[in-house]
């Protein structure tokens, strides 16, 4: 099983942006706990990091026929960008939609998530552990599709 794991603007910033919200754990640790739980699993992981939407769009455009599932937080893309939905929706890999915050609980204009749409699960609010369910979710999903 391979896995593309896709965040958005700013979290390369983690760690320093608003640790109120989003904690005091960097990028860095993000990735190392999700590869951590990964390898324990046998699950083939990549990750990729982006300020730029069109970046994006073309790397979930070159994850067709290459991985199984993808774990996405379009960050503030999420809830502006049909450019992304209509990228999932054109691949039609199984993706998971994961928000570190609360963004339910936050300002009007976050309540929207049009990647969501393409998105076969959704975390909210779990911090870095959505990832987590994200992985186990589409590690159960793709099994048992086959």
């Amino acid at each position: 099983m391979k896995i593309l794991v896709i965040n958005g603007p700013n979290l390369n910033m983690l760690g320093i942006r608003e640790p109120g919200i989003y904690g005091s754990e960097t990028y860095a640790s993000l990735v190392s706990l999700i590869s951590d739980y990964c390898d324990s699993r046998g699950i083939e992981v990549e990750f990729f990091q982006s300020n730029h939407e069109g970046a994006i769009v073309d790397k979930i455009q070159e994850a067709y026929g290459v991985f199984d599932g993808i774990v996405i937080n379009p960050a503030a893309y999420t809830h502006t960008s049909v450019a992304i939905l209509d990228a999932l929706k054109a691949v039609s890999i199984p993706a998971v939609e994961v928000h570190i915050s609360a963004v339910n609980e936050r300002e009007d204009f976050r309540q929207i998530s049009y990647a969501g749409k393409a998105c076969v699960k959704t975390y909210i609010g779990l911090g870095f552990n959505g990832y987590i369910e994200a992985v186990k979710f589409l590690e159960d999903y793709l099994t048992k599709k086959q």
